[in-house]
């Protein structure tokens, strides 16, 4: 019979696995780890420009179907990346046993996240009262669902009977309107705008993170390949978003560089990894924090933008959606459940 001092116990072997210091990067691959920054420089690249060029030139002859598939298919991957991708590592990080006893007690990471929601929600609403009243001051009414202008107000005098200035009223009204439609296409131009950024802003912060993550972990091989796709998927949800806005000529230029500014993000996330990966430990008491928080914000972000942006509009307050027959919809919902599926499964490596 072993003596009591003889008897093994569980402590050791935890502080023996438990590195909660800096350093402790991988140092294997190397040059497959190179490599990555190219390769999935071109996948999230072509998954980001490719919907945007593809509607933007003839040549390709993309068919109409295929731009319809790739939008409810992004729908699902953003949604799916803010659940599986972005939520549940921020869980993890934020309650790593590298972390003191406090962030244990409280929800952090479901916290953070919902306040990200609403911050975004309440941005938003202020943007579109001010916005709403903006168009009302000038005769415009907007359609609180965003699917067009209604009628626009009289302008000029009413009831002149005299011939000599019926000309002149009509050109003034006519300029009075190509004035407003001018302010109200910048308008549109610049809500677009802002919700992209805002959709770029979340799924930037999560790309950059992987990247870092893929420089340094030991699971280098399941982990880039799975990368490779999930940063494709990705590209192609928020590629197929670009490509849909509609912008005056002077703004043309925003879905190109969105989307190339998101080809470049892992790439650089992967980069950096690299130059810093003898002190860089991903599970590290600052690191886990970083991660989490940002993590847990960005779900907020993509969760707004997904059920919000994405499919309330695409689905219910779209006419054509909600006119339309029920294969249409029933094809919507697959293609955009085909992407929620693909995307969830891809958490199961990373």
């Amino acid at each position: 019979m072993s003596s009591p001092s003889s008897i093994p116990t569980a402590s050791p072997s935890v502080d023996n696995t438990l590195n909660c210091s800096s350093g402790g990067g991988a140092n294997t691959y190397t040059n497959l780890r190179i490599a990555s920054v190219f390769i999935i420089l071109a996948s999230s690249s072509f998954g980001a420009l490719f919907p945007v060029i593809a509607r933007r030139t003839s040549w390709l002859h993309v068919p109409k179907g295929v731009f319809e598939f790739a939008k409810y298919f992004g729908s699902g991957v953003i949604i799916a990346t803010a659940f599986i991708h972005l939520l549940s590592p921020a869980l993890d990080e934020l309650s790593s046993p590298c972390l003191s006893p406090a962030w244990q007690e409280y929800p952090y990471a479901l916290a953070l996240a919902m306040l990200s929601l609403f911050s975004i929600f309440i941005v938003e609403l202020i943007a579109f009262r001010w916005g709403t009243s903006k168009l009302a001051a000038l005769g415009i009414k907007h359609d609180a669902h965003g699917h067009g202008l209604g009628a626009h107000a009289a302008h000029g005098p009413e009831g002149s009977n005299d011939p000599g200035t019926r000309d002149t009223d009509s050109e003034k009204t006519q300029d009075i309107e190509a004035a407003h439609n001018h302010e109200h296409h910048d308008d549109s131009a610049a809500a677009q705008i802002i919700g992209v950024f805002i959709l770029e802003f979340g799924v930037i912060l999560h790309s950059v993170l992987i990247g870092l993550t893929l420089a340094v972990d030991p699971d280098f091989k399941v982990l880039f390949v799975v990368i490779v796709f999930h940063q494709m998927f990705e590209g192609l949800g928020l590629g197929s978003r670009l490509a849909y806005m509609n912008l005056p000529p002077r703004f043309r230029y925003v879905p190109i560089c969105a989307a190339a500014i998101y080809g470049i993000t892992t790439p650089i996330g992967i980069a950096a990894g690299l130059g810093v990966r003898s002190s860089y430990n991903p599970g590290s008491t600052t690191n886990s924090i970083i991660s989490g928080v940002l993590d847990s914000l960005s779900a907020g972000i993509l969760l707004y933008t997904g059920v919000v942006e994405l499919l309330a509009h695409e689905f219910l307050f779209n006419k054509e959606m909600i006119n339309g027959s029920n294969g249409k919809l029933a094809y919507a919902l697959v293609c955009m459940l085909s992407g929620t599926a693909i995307m969830a499964l891809l958490g199961r490596w990373a």
